[in-house]
Parts: C-alpha cells; structure tokens; sequence
C-alpha cells in the first residue's frame, strides 16, 4: 500500500479525477483542493467536482474515516487545502472542509497571511494569534496541521501549539538541499516530538535535480532524503508526499506570468519537473522503484511498510475524528 500524503489535480473545472488511476489500487491519495489563490467558494466547488466524479467511478472511495483506507480493490481519497486562505477567515469553516473529506491543511503558503509566515518571507515572525486560534481548531476537528511551505518559525510554532501530532506533508531537508521550501533539523524534530511526520516529495528544484531527463537521479534523491531523516528522527516519522502535479503545466505557466508570487529559487531552474507514481513505483523502464533504492539504503521490508504507508497511517488514527 502506498500512502501518498499530496498530489495535485489542476484547480480547474476542467480536472479529471479518473487521472488519479495512474497510482496503483489500494493506494490512499491526499488531493490538494485550493492554496492561496482560492476562496471557500473555490474550494468548495473543486470538493463538488472531485466527490461527484469519485462517487461515480468504482475505482475509488471517499474516506471519512481512517478504516476505510487500504481497500486493494480500490484508490481511497481525502482532499487538502495548502493555504488558510479557503477558510475566508472564519474558523467554523475547518468543520465544514472535515465534512467534506478535507484532511489535512497547512497555515501558509510561501508568503505571510493572517494566520502566519510563509517559507520565501525574508522578515519570519512566525504564527500570529490568529494562526495559534487555527492550529487549536484544526486539533478540535481532528485535522492534520500541516507544516509545508511555511517559514522556518512558523514550522516551530506549530508544534509548540499543537496538541495532536503534527505533519510536514511534502517537505525535503534543507541538509542535503538549501532550498528555503525545505526544512532545518530543528523543524524535523520538533515535528517527531510531535508524534507526527514528514512527507517527502520529488519536485526537482527540492531534490536538486530538477533537468527534464534526471528522473532517475530525482527518485535517488528521494531515497537519500528518506535515509537522512530516518537516521535525524527515526524511522517512525517519514512517509511520502511526492507532490506529483498533474497540473504541472498550469503550474509552470503560473510561475512564468507571476514570478512576484515565488522567488529566485523557483524561477531560476527552469520548467519544475516532478516524480510521477509510475517512477516512484518502478514502472518505468530503465527506473528502479523507490522501494528498491530503499532497500539498497539498508531498509528492511518491515521499516519499507512503515515508510510507505503505516507511519501516516498510526498518526491519522490519532489525530482524525
């Protein structure tokens, strides 16, 4: 089984859930429905779009609870939100997002907002009031607090003021990478002292190999960012969230026509490249599957399983209601 904390349809009308196949069945997907760019509405018409199109196809199952993942005749899906934003400053509307299959969210996305900073601020303040009243929320509701994409201290914040554990969902190790999107040692810990854990991901520009035909060279770097915080945390505390956009070109473009809204760090590699599932799941010719680079790095299949899917798994049946 492989738990898959983020991935990415396009937010668009125009979206296919049926693209969500290309993940093997018995898999749980965590969706993205909205960032910083989407209001409640948005959101909520994205949620409509993705529960209608999922309800009808028998490949997959809208989770409510953590027993209904794991199904191998299925793709079980819960949704995501990267930003507060979608909560159009009104914190009753976390319960409203849970009803829905949200399951996870994250305060910030890059930049400052009402609730806190984001990872490619220059001046980090961390959670505002506003952000510890979310967190305290998000805890009531039973919902991952999610510390990707926010700044460094934010990061900290959150597993101060958390009383549940806490997630990094996709997020790398700015120890064998400095990109300000990945996260210190200091934030990796706190976030196991949290009983939570770190997803990591394989966009190129996090993994340091972001050119077009380094998909292999991507996939190594995601077993070495496993390797690395295993060995900072223990094996309890990393799973996988690889990110995989399948509205990378929307995404691409969107980063051309507003480069204000990122940083040098993204703009400066290049069109981002992705893991899509099927490198990650050795089905690409000429690719070994993750599983086969962590089993080269020492893993045994019991600490495979937990990485895969059983340390996300303990943790949403702490946290979720």
């Amino acid at each position: 089984m492989l738990w898959e904390q983020h991935c990415c349809l396009p937010l668009l009308p125009t979206a296919r859930v049926a693209d969500l196949a290309r993940y093997p069945l018995g898999s749980y997907l965590s969706v993205n429905v909205g960032y910083s760019g989407e209001t409640k509405a948005d959101s909520l018409a994205l949620l409509r779009l993705f529960r209608e199109q999922a309800a009808a196809d028998p490949r997959f199952r809208l989770v409510d609870r953590v027993s209904d993942i794991g199904a191998p005749e299925v793709i079980s899906l819960a949704f995501d939100l990267e930003d507060s934003a979608p909560l159009d400053g009104d914190l009753d509307n976390v319960a409203l997002f849970y009803e829905l299959g949200v399951r996870s969210l994250l305060p910030t996305y890059n930049h400052a907002n009402a609730a806190g900073c984001g990872c490619l601020d220059t001046v980090d303040t961390g959670l505002t009031a506003y952000g510890k009243d979310l967190v305290r929320k998000l805890n009531e509701v039973g919902m991952f607090v999610d510390g990707s994409h926010c700044s460094r201290r934010t990061g900290l914040d959150l597993a101060t003021h958390t009383a549940a554990p806490m997630i990094y969902s996709h997020s790398n190790f700015a120890a064998l990478w400095a990109h300000p999107r990945n996260i210190t040692a200091d934030q990796a810990r706190a976030c196991a002292a949290t009983g939570g854990v770190i997803g990591i991901n394989g966009v190129g520009i996090f993994l340091g190999e972001n050119a077009p035909e380094a998909r292999a060279e991507r996939l190594a770097a995601m077993a070495d960012h496993i390797r690395y915080g295993v060995d900072l945390v223990g094996i309890d505390h990393i799973g996988i969230g690889s990110d995989y956009s399948f509205d990378g070109d929307q995404f691409n473009a969107e980063i051309h026509e507003n480069p204000a809204a990122f940083s040098a760090d993204y703009t400066a590699w290049g069109p981002l490249q992705w893991t899509p599932p099927e490198d990650l799941l050795g089905e690409t010719p000429g690719i070994p599957s993750l599983d086969d680079l962590l089993t080269d790095r020492g893993f045994t299949p019991t600490e495979r399983a937990a990485l895969f899917s059983g340390n996300f798994t303990r943790v949403a049946t702490q946290v979720w209601r």
